[in-house]
């Protein structure tokens, strides 16, 4: 009898079980609702010879609630310090199934620069995130493995599974993620380049603000140059009521 019942539970277990990709869109869903926002980050990088070097930015972030739609979200973040970066503004209108739109302002040339799809692999502000890390939170940009894993964190129950970026000029060729079970948060992603060879890892940490699961630290370490970035969340205010004309290119200029 016991036997009987262990196989009926395997079983509806089986049937019921979640595919990466539905597991990819409640990790969104879990993280919706945030309406706008703005947040003061810290970044710390580190080199080869753990050389520290430290800059301060401000973001602001406009969530478009119509999920199936066209466009998605959009952000503006401004460099602080040090006074190399000062100035420097990064501007992204997140689409949901086609590439992102990103300009660069910097003051230094006093132009902006659009970040075209075969630079998004490029280095963001020299970090160990490139553009295309910035903003890649649609699940339908990618597709996915067949099943998941049943793996541990430390002690968390968490999904393992892969991803596959549709954009061909993404410079990765998978990306292997660790999604907590219960929270529905993902709290470590593997960057593999167009080799298959393990390029990043990331590490991220959270904080519930208003009842939604915010990012309050991301570590992301390069395995092949040996250089890691890490990006704190200082500050992160959310359920704003931001104005989306904040996000125009001509606020860059600003």
């Amino acid at each position: 009898m016991i036997k009987k019942i262990t196989i009926v539970s395997l079983f509806i277990s089986q049937v019921f079980a979640l595919t990466p990709f539905e597991i990819a869109i409640n990790v969104k869903k879990n993280s919706d609702g945030y309406g706008s926002s703005k947040s003061v980050l810290e970044m710390i990088l580190l080199d080869q010879a753990k050389n520290k070097s430290k800059r301060i930015m401000e973001s602001i972030s406009f969530e478009n609630k119509n999920h199936y739609g066209i466009n998605g979200d959009k952000s503006l973040m401004e460099f602080k310090t040090p006074l190399d970066v000062k100035g420097t503004k990064f501007l992204t209108h997140e689409k949901i199934n086609k590439n992102n739109n990103q300009w660069l302002y910097l003051p230094v040339l006093k132009r902006i620069k659009r970040i075209t799809s075969k630079n998004k692999s490029g280095s963001f502000m020299g970090s160990e995130f490139s553009y295309e890390d910035i903003s890649s939170r649609e699940p339908s940009k990618y597709t996915y493995s067949t099943s998941t894993e049943d793996t541990k964190i430390g002690n968390i129950d968490v999904y393992k599974y892969e991803r596959y970026p549709k954009d061909k000029n993404s410079g990765y060729s998978k990306q292997i993620l660790f999604v907590d079970k219960t929270k529905f948060v993902i709290l470590k992603v593997e960057f593999f380049d167009k080799k298959n060879e393990l390029l990043k890892t990331a590490k991220y940490t959270y904080r519930k603000i208003k009842n939604i699961y915010r990012v309050a630290k991301i570590q992301m370490n390069n395995h092949q140059n040996l250089k890691s970035t890490t990006l704190t969340y200082v500050k992160d205010d959310i359920k704003l009521n931001l104005d989306e004309k904040l996000f125009s290119k001509r606020y860059l200029k600003d």
